[in-house]
């Protein structure tokens, strides 16, 4: 039997021309559509064989790219651009000053303009930058180069995450999130591998390191124009969707209560609610403690590794270790988190712990002990295995898509001032062991762990208090929900609103 369209539902509201998705699904459609639990299933397997790796791919070659400095070393860029110095760190770290410059206007653009053709051009622009990198003679071109490849970057992973929470549950989306981030891990296996094989070509026209980028960058380039052919903008815009399965897609998210459908407007009420809501803070501050780590490790890992007394080439093998002890915990803790209840910080908190155990073995242990000190490199990657998870409390724990952007660009502000900060701990004098730097990011991730206490606290206080205020949350109608969906509420002003922990 066909359901039936309440009378409190006003459908003219709800195809406003504000709302841009109006024009391609019909919300009496999605309210009458009978979703069978096949026809479900049908759709979310087509969103995971379409979606995931088409996102997968893409972050792939993000990591990649970003990993192609620190490669670039062992190829000789510094001694052909006279790096000198401090000179190193800052190019490293100046890729997060463009970062943070476009995180904040990004957020905006998210939600203005169609997300799938707003990735896919930025995906483009990076890889034309990276190509760009080959070009460099002296460091401040370096740094200029880097520079505008952060703000390539700088809408990648937060456009991601929206579009996760777009077409996903919230309790797929972990799982999800984890999927696509899975190429950030099959990039610090492959990746100096590619490098490697790339640094055996012999050629009389450019250095290796020119030849990397040159590579790497083309290849980004051209992967923008798929992504621009098959990156939806929203579940009314899925190009391997009928206009049945659009509607499903849609119907199935209403329950999630985030309003991933209210786009094409910037409220601004929701951003100020969002930078007085305690759980932004505590994700900013994790964010920004545990990345003291992540600068230093991807800007430094090559040379690291060479003065465990590997060679050059062999060091970009020897990263492979790094990428499969992520891949490990990433399957482990996104697993658990999807299947186990109030799991996720819970999951977070051991990465980080993997981490600081990681991190310790580096500093104590004597040089000549490559075995333990390489184990310990490896462990103090898997941390950034929490960054699908951190995406995946955003987009199940904050309404409202303005505030949800708003979230999210303060956390990759954090993110870049993390990435900023870290690597100049690593000091020129300390290297390659940079004791200072290792104890700089054991520290930023106990930080981190603190954080992630704090969070989990906040969200068990905030779920008893709506409890004690308003009752356990009721089962909602469709037609309820689909009201929630398009409330432009956000998170603390929906009653049957409850945290994901």
């Amino acid at each position: 039997m066909e359901k039936q369209i309440p009378d409190s539902v006003d459908l003219d509201i709800l195809k406003a021309p504000s709302n841009p998705a109006a024009k391609d699904v019909d919300f009496g459609e999605v309210l009458e559509t009978h979703a069978t639990p096949q026809m479900e299933r049908k759709v979310l397997w087509k969103l995971d064989l379409f979606l995931i790796p088409l996102m997968g791919f893409c972050y792939m070659l993000q990591y990649m790219d970003k990993l192609a400095l620190s490669q670039a070393t062992l190829f000789g860029l510094t001694e052909d651009l006279h790096l000198k110095g401090t000179e190193y760190n800052w190019s490293s770290a100046v890729f997060y000053f463009g970062y943070l410059v476009w995180s904040w206007p990004s957020s905006y653009l998210i939600v203005r303009l169609p997300l799938g053709k707003y990735l896919s051009l930025a995906v483009f622009i990076w890889g034309g930058v990276l190509m760009c990198h080959a070009a460099c003679t002296s460091w401040s071109g370096l740094m200029a180069a880097r520079f505008f490849l952060g703000v390539g970057e700088a809408s990648i992973a937060p456009g991601f995450a929206m579009i996760t929470g777009m077409f996903y549950k919230r309790e797929e989306q972990p799982a999800r999130q984890a999927a696509w981030f899975l190429g950030n891990c099959i990039a610090s296996i492959i990746g100096g591998l590619i490098a490697y094989g790339i640094g055996l070509i012999k050629n009389n026209t450019v250095n290796s390191w020119q030849l990397l980028f040159l590579i790497l960058g083309a290849v980004t380039a051209a992967y923008g124009f798929i992504l621009a052919a098959f990156l939806p903008d929203s579940p009314a815009k899925v190009v391997f969707f009928n206009q049945t399965e659009k509607a499903i897609a849609l119907q199935r998210t209403l329950s999630n209560k985030t309003g991933v459908m209210d786009v094409g407007k910037f409220r601004w009420n929701q951003v100020f609610m969002a930078i007085k809501d305690p759980q932004t803070w505590c994700l900013v501050l994790y964010t920004l403690c545990v990345n003291f780590c992540n600068g230093g490790i991807t800007s430094f890992s090559s040379i690291i590794i060479a003065g465990f007394g590997f060679s050059n080439l062999k060091s970009l093998i020897m990263q492979m270790p790094m990428g499969a002890a992520q891949i490990v915990f990433l399957l482990l803790t996104s697993g658990v988190a999807t299947f186990v209840r109030s799991s996720r910080i819970p999951m977070m908190i051991l990465n980080c712990s993997v981490s600081v155990i990681g991190m310790a073995l580096i500093w104590k242990l004597d040089d000549d002990n490559r075995t333990g000190r390489l184990t310990g490199l490896a462990l103090g990657a898997v941390f950034a295995v929490n960054i699908p998870l951190s995406l995946s409390l955003i987009s199940s724990n904050v309404a409202g898509f303005t505030k949800k952007s708003t979230v999210s660009a303060m956390m990759f502000i954090a993110y870049c001032v993390g990435n900023i900060v870290g690597p100049q701990f690593f000091l020129p004098e300390e290297k390659p062991s940079y004791p200072t730097g290792i104890k700089a990011a054991m520290s930023g991730l106990i930080l981190g762990i603190f954080f992630l206490i704090c969070l989990y606290v906040f969200y068990v206080w905030e779920n008893r208090r709506r409890d004690r205020l308003y009752g356990s949350p009721r089962q909602l109608t469709e037609a309820e929900e689909l009201q929630d969906e398009f409330s432009n509420k956000t998170d603390h002003e929906i009653e049957s609103f409850r945290y994901v922990l």
